[in-house]
């Protein structure tokens, strides 16, 4: 793709969402088809205004293809305000029947100008150790 293709919203609103996610032993229980997952995320504003997080939207997948959708206002109680180059971070978790399975979705999110944008989160695993090469 080159940069003659870019819509508005891409070149104005450049969200860049990190995760990382840990298999939680000591609150999981096997035996009872129950795996907790932590995930920790890094959402920069690489774009030239300010952004606010509004709302959220996941599709969390276990490893026999059953979806849980997950909509809410913000993350972990907060809209954050992300001005150009500033960062936030926050940690949250989720519960699967499966040790394997995935997370992906979006952050509903307006700018400065009071536009309103999605900003992708990009697919992730989640997995116990050891289960996935």
């Amino acid at each position: 793709m080159n940069n003659d293709s870019l819509s508005r919203s891409d070149a104005d609103h450049a969200i860049k969402v990190q995760v990382k996610s840990e298999y939680l032993e000591d609150q999981s229980n096997p035996a009872e088809s129950r795996y907790v997952f932590a995930y920790h995320v890094r959402i920069t504003n690489d774009g030239p205004q300010p952004a606010r997080l509004l709302t959220r939207h996941w599709i969390i997948m276990d490893g026999e293809a059953r979806v849980q959708e997950v909509r809410g206002d913000g993350v972990v109680g907060e809209q954050p305000e992300l001005e150009p180059g500033a960062s936030y971070e926050y940690s949250s978790g989720a519960v699967l029947e499966t040790p394997v399975g995935s997370m992906h979705g979006s952050y509903g999110m307006i700018d400065g100008d009071g536009q309103s944008f999605e900003a992708p989160i990009p697919a992730f695993t989640l997995a116990i150790p050891r289960v996935l090469h």
